[in-house]
């Protein structure tokens, strides 16, 4: 059923990418921008993960280069039975970590230089169990096929309030000048919605499969307090079409970001850690 949501959510994000080209050039434009959401797919499945680890400046290492991360890694990877994915530091003293990659034997995960000083080794196993989850849960293509489609449409819409104000001046197209306009502001609206939509039962399943991974369900509870905590005096500097892929929420959470978040509420995650504590 996961698998039948996702994919009319994604359909969902290109329908709203051919309606973006749509006001911006009619007919021609929407088949533009079919020909560009076709581009997008192909680009996001091959190189996505890619994309994503240079946009946040992530440098693989090897075991040589940090040990400890290494070692955690390797052990959660045999908790869970799937491959040694890549491993990427971030240059951030902002806490955070996210999995990407097309499939299991393509994963990578990256950690920031800040989650390496703020957590404890039990403590980032549940973290890195967490990203483990999204691997077996092939969750990882999925989000990062959403953020690359997020963030074409969130181009075309800045495009589209560059065209309304170059079109301002004739009379006779107020209201394809008022189209654009309303396509500038609804569009990436809507896409972050269908983004909330795609990331935040996930983050409760991947939850969940952290738990039975690591057997630490507390260890991963902690971990989230902790990163919630550091994240809001040390943002990350990042992209919002982005956001959802990190474990927890990399924006302020202050003003429209606090309401289209596309993180479920930290309190709730961590009662439902708690409750799996209870029960095991």
């Amino acid at each position: 059923m996961n698998g039948v949501k996702t994919a009319v959510l994604l359909t969902i994000l290109t329908v709203i990418l051919l309606l973006v080209g749509q006001a911006m050039g009619g007919k021609g434009g929407m088949t533009v921008a079919l020909i560009f959401a076709l581009g997008i797919n192909f680009i996001s499945y091959w190189f996505s993960d890619k994309i994503v680890l240079a946009m946040y400046r992530a440098r693989q290492i090897n075991e040589a280069d940090n040990p400890r991360l290494y070692s955690l890694v390797r052990s959660v990877s045999q908790k869970a039975s799937l491959p040694m994915p890549r491993l990427y530091i971030i240059p951030s003293e902002s806490p955070n970590a996210f999995a990407t990659g097309r499939n299991p034997d393509n994963a990578a995960v990256a950690v920031t230089e800040g989650i390496l000083k703020a957590l404890d080794d039990d403590e980032l196993e549940g973290v890195l169990s967490h990203e483990f989850a999204h691997i077996r849960n092939r969750d990882i293509l999925i989000q990062t096929i959403a953020a690359t489609i997020a963030g074409a449409i969130s181009y075309l819409a800045f495009m589209a309030r560059w065209a309304a104000f170059f079109r301002g001046g004739r009379d006779d197209d107020k209201g394809g000048i008022l189209g654009l306009l309303a396509v500038a502001i609804l569009a990436p609206i809507a896409a972050v919605v269908v983004q909330m939509a795609i990331s935040r039962s996930r983050e409760y399943a991947a939850d969940e499969g952290a738990a039975r991974i690591s057997h630490k369900p507390l260890s991963l509870a902690n971990a989230l307090k902790k990163l919630h905590a550091y994240s809001r005096k040390v943002p990350l500097a990042a992209q919002p079409a982005t956001a959802h892929l990190f474990i927890v929420n990399p924006l302020s959470g202050r003003g429209l970001a606090s309401l289209f978040s596309t993180h479920p509420p930290l309190e709730e995650r961590i009662k439902r850690l708690e409750a799996l504590a209870r029960r095991s």
